[in-house]
């Protein structure tokens, strides 16, 4: 008895669900290739030479991605990337880099008027603890912006990061403590540490 063959009619869709089809099956292949990455990079022996770090310059503050740029130290250098453990054309580039995110993104987004209880100084670079401060702000900021740190990504960097941060640095006993206080009268001091004191 011969077997019947049953043929299936072809499946209709509608135009609209095909597109978001497409795009779904387009975003889990993105996704999937995104994870091999990962994966293939995970096993690859560890280089201690080379350290994650932010971009010199990124192209653009709202996609830097900690992740996207490496920096590689000679061999006998610190594993540190934190910008006091740095010297000379490191620290320059890493302050110049730090430079532009404050002046193009931190300041003119969250730098508000310039009071007595809320100081700052334009030569903000040239006080230790601001650019450490500043430093530990930026790096944070890079990681928790990233995708990888998902949605509630920005609004730690807020509450554990930038609010503290912003705090110690405008507050009248702060780094900027003698510097300037209203924007009309620009001033810079720096203040004496318990070392130059005599």
């Amino acid at each position: 008895m011969p077997e019947h063959v049953h043929h299936a009619e072809p499946v209709r869709v509608a135009d609209h669900d095909l597109h978001d089809l497409v795009a779904t099956v387009t975003r889990l292949v993105t996704d999937s290739q995104k994870h091999d990455e990962k994966i293939a990079r995970l096993e690859e022996p560890a280089d201690l030479t080379e350290v994650p770090g932010p971009a010199a310059s990124p192209p653009t503050f709202l996609s830097a991605a900690p992740g996207d740029a490496t920096r590689r130290l000679p061999a006998d250098a610190s594993p540190s990337f934190f910008i006091l453990a740095l010297d000379g054309t490191a620290y320059a580039e890493e302050l110049a880099a730090l430079t532009n995110w404050v002046h193009h993104l931190l300041l003119p987004v969250y730098g508000r008027e310039v009071t007595t209880g809320r100081p700052w100084c334009g030569q903000w670079s040239e006080h230790s603890e601001a650019v450490a401060r500043l430093h530990g702000l930026w790096l944070a900021w890079q990681q928790l912006t990233d995708a990888e740190a998902g949605a509630t990504g920005p609004s730690t960097w807020h509450r554990d990061h930038l609010d503290p941060a912003w705090l110690q640095l405008r507050s009248p006993e702060g780094p900027f403590g003698a510097c300037t206080t209203s924007s009309a009268r620009p001033a810079h001091r720096l203040l004496n540490t318990p070392e130059t004191v005599v």
